[in-house]
């Protein structure tokens, strides 16, 4: 699998149990992204970084809570919890998850004006991470998904790189999703609608 990138995204505390946007069961995956590290020639890793003041969190709008909805310039936009501040323990990677043989970690929503689940893309949907030039300039081809969660940072992620001309495979059991009003649902269909191939672990281990 030379020209295969395994994609690690957010695995980081606020996103883990305890922290302040915590997907259940989000610090199961830790191990098994673990294993499958050693499997794949190319690492990255994704991280949300957001400053305190990001338009996106429901404390910064007057009498607005979390997980309500407001349009932004880009479009809805989701209000969430005060999550991955810079320099803060919540947006560290969990303490388990090894970092030491990732090539690149690529910092999203580190704008305040806008917020950003893809790792290609911010939520405006032009403004590129970089992450697609560096892929195809370590001559990448095909992507394989893990992190948090399925539903949201994964989903885009996935459909983003399928559109982008990647072959893309979510590995499902290193995954864990929010299902927030029926949106792991969104997300598989999305995934079929885009040609991502969904799969587990015993793929590559």
């Amino acid at each position: 699998m030379i020209d295969t990138a395994l994609l690690i995204i957010d695995v980081q505390n606020d996103f883990c149990p305890g922290g302040a946007l915590a997907v259940e069961d989000g610090s199961a995956i830790v191990p098994l992204i673990n294993r499958l590290q050693s499997k794949f020639p190319l690492k990255v890793m994704t991280q949300d970084w957001h400053p305190a003041e990001h338009t996106s969190f429901a404390d910064n709008h007057a009498d607005a809570q979390p997980f309500s909805m407001i349009d932004m310039p880009y479009g809805p936009q989701v209000l969430w919890p005060t999550h991955c501040v810079q320099g803060s323990r919540g947006a560290d990677f969990h303490d388990e998850l090894e970092t030491d043989n990732v090539a690149l970690i690529v910092r999203k929503g580190f704008r305040k004006e806008i917020d950003s689940y893809s790792a290609f893309f911010e939520n405006d949907r032009t403004t590129p991470t970089g992450l697609t030039g560096y892929l195809r300039e370590q001559g990448m081809t095909s992507l394989v998904m893990t992190g948090l969660a399925t539903d949201f940072c994964v989903r885009f992620s996935a459909v983003d790189a399928a559109k982008l001309g990647f072959d893309v495979s979510v590995v499902s059991d290193a995954c864990r999703a929010i299902d927030m009003d029926g949106s792991l649902g969104d997300a598989m269909r999305d995934f079929e609608e885009n040609g991502v191939k969904i799969t587990t672990s015993d793929a590559f281990l």
